[in-house]
C-alpha cells in the first residue's frame, strides 16, 4: 500500500505469460514516457521483449494508463553475460513517492532468483547516478550521449548476501523517498 492507500499489483512475467492487454498497456506506457514525454524518437518495439522478463506495477486495469512502474530485464548471453535492465519508468503520478525504489528492489530480487551470481547493468541519465548507487550499482562507463542527453552505464556485481537497497533514502514526512523526477 502507498501513502494514498492504493494497493499496487506487482507482476514479474516472461513475455509468454503476459496477456495481450498487459503487453499493450506496457507498450503504451513506454511510448508515453520515452517517445512523447522525453521526445526520444526510436522504435520501442525493438525485438528484445520476447526474451525478457517484465517487472511492473498496475492499479485499476480498467483505466487507460494503469501501469505505475515498469522495467524490462534481459538475460545476458555467452558473449555478454551481464543482465541488462532497461526501459525503466514510473508513471508521472508516482514520481517521488518511493515507487521507483520498489521497482528496482523487485527487479533485483528477480535477477537474484533467476540468474544468481550474475552482474546486472543499467544505462541511465547522469542525474540518476546516486539513485542507482543506493542499490549497489557503480559507474562502469560514460558519460556518453544517448537521445541527446548525457548518460552513464552502471553495473551491480553479484555478491552473496548483498541487500538490494543500502538504506540511503531521503525521509519526507515519515516516508522514505528518492528524487525520481528523471526516472520517467
Amino acid at each position: 500500500m502507498n501513502r494514498w492507500g492504493d494497493v499496487m499489483n506487482w507482476k514479474t512475467l516472461e513475455f509468454e505469460q503476459l496477456t495481450a492487454r498487459e503487453m499493450y498497456l506496457i507498450l503504451r506506457a513506454r511510448s508515453a514516457v520515452f517517445v512523447v514525454e522525453q521526445s526520444h524518437v526510436y522504435l520501442d518495439a525493438d525485438g528484445h521483449d520476447e526474451g525478457a522478463l517484465h517487472v511492473f506495477a498496475t492499479e485499476d486495469m480498467s483505466r487507460p494508463m494503469p501501469i505505475l512502474a515498469y522495467a524490462r530485464v534481459q538475460p545476458g548471453d555467452a558473449e555478454d553475460p551481464e543482465i541488462t535492465i532497461d526501459k525503466v519508468l514510473t508513471s508521472p503520478l508516482r514520481r517521488g513517492d518511493g515507487t521507483a525504489e520498489l521497482l528496482i528492489e523487485r527487479v533485483l530480487h528477480a535477477v537474484t532468483e533467476r540468474w544468481p551470481g550474475r552482474a546486472a547493468r543499467v544505462t541511465a541519465p547522469v542525474g540518476l547516478r546516486s539513485f542507482y548507487e543506493q542499490f549497489g550499482f557503480r559507474k562502469s562507463e560514460g558519460p556518453f550521449l544517448e537521445h541527446g542527453m548525457p548518460f552513464i552505464g552502471l553495473t551491480r556485481h553479484a555478491r552473496g548476501g548483498q541487500p538490494a537497497f543500502d538504506g540511503r533514502r531521503r525521509d519526507r514526512q515519515g516516508i522514505a523517498l528518492v528524487n525520481t523526477f528523471e526516472l520517467l
